[in-house]
């Protein structure tokens, strides 16, 4: 049986879907060393973005969802994460959770809402596998200010999945 060719921007729609009415710029899909620094050390990497960018802001990081779609199992929100006492988000991103794969006290931690994602995984010992797929950017002239404010440069992400205890469980568009 052949392994089917991963497809970003099937990948990338279809984790947008539940939000209609945002409309998400341009895009290409690109490869690491087309990823400048600060952002390629940022994003090519297989570990929780929660560590990656705490330990990069010096500082911890709160979350604070955008806006949030619920069909059945499938929990998907629009993220904005900033440094603690901060008001410029250090990381944009749509996450789909599938809540049959978590542990009932990571769900409800998960539903409040209150701590980011990656935070949740490693105080509850959840065995977590991050799978990075792909990595794309938008222009600068097309980065939303609501983002990340003005910048002056192209902005970068990356498409992955988390497998929690063994099941591919969470889809994430993470940009910074």
């Amino acid at each position: 049986m052949a392994i089917p060719e991963f497809r970003p921007a099937e990948f990338l729609k279809g984790l947008l879907a539940p939000f209609p009415h945002f409309s998400f710029p341009v895009v290409s899909f690109v490869q690491p060393a087309e990823v400048s620094e600060p952002s390629r050390t940022l994003l090519v990497h297989n570990h929780h973005m929660t560590v990656t960018l705490e330990a990069h802001h010096g500082s911890p990081l709160r979350v604070e969802v955008l806006d949030r779609v619920r069909v059945g199992e499938a929990y998907t929100r629009r993220i904005c994460l900033f440094e603690t006492g901060r008001n410029t988000p250090v990381l944009y991103g749509v996450v789909r959770i599938h809540l049959q794969f978590c542990k009932p006290e990571v769900r409800e931690r998960i539903l409040a809402e209150g701590e980011p994602l990656g935070r949740i995984l490693i105080q509850n010992g959840v065995l977590t596998r991050i799978d990075l797929l792909g990595l794309l950017k938008v222009a600068a002239t097309y980065a939303p200010p609501e983002w990340f404010g003005p910048r002056g440069g192209d902005v970068f992400g990356r498409l992955a999945v988390i497998h929690c205890d063994g099941q591919p469980a969470i889809e994430l568009l993470e940009m910074v």
